[in-house]
């Protein structure tokens, strides 16, 4: 028997090996990719929310007298004003994927309104054989917006 007999196939094992790792670091890199796109989604409604909560205006704060008193706000928000506003603008604005979306904060200043959303994401490419192996990453964006 020669010593090229014994090596033939250890090529082929090795670029199997490669391969198989290749495809994993890209499966991974895209599970990451699609949680990191997925909380950019969830920042972005929560930039959204929270200017359209600093948008609304609570009307017994504004009409009544002396709410044009210098050093108030201009536009008087509560803090309910301020949580209906952003349950209503998710309401009507729910974005496709961002699974338990719940507002862990949407409180005011008066003056500014600061907003915090969780969402469950779930990476991509791993399938349901994977699901069980892989946990859901809970997400979370905070953003704040000021009533002028």
């Amino acid at each position: 028997m020669s010593v090229r007999a014994r090596d033939d196939g250890q090529v082929t094992i090795l670029t199997i090996g490669v391969v198989v790792l290749a495809l994993a670091l890209t499966l991974v890199l895209a599970a990451a990719t699609s949680v990191h796109l997925q909380r950019t989604r969830l920042a972005a409604l929560a930039d959204l929310a929270a200017l359209d909560a600093a948008d609304g205006i609570d009307d017994p704060s504004y009409f009544r007298p002396g709410a044009d008193a210098p050093g108030r706000p201009v536009v008087p928000l509560t803090d309910a004003g301020v949580s209906a506003g952003v349950e209503r603008y998710l309401a009507e604005h729910a974005e496709p994927g961002l699974d338990q979306l719940d507002v862990v904060e949407a409180s005011t200043d008066g003056g500014s309104v600061h907003v915090v959303l969780t969402a469950v994401a779930h990476p991509t490419l791993l399938g349901p054989w994977l699901a069980s192996w892989v946990p859901d990453v809970r997400v979370e964006a905070t953003s704040s917006a000021r009533a002028w």
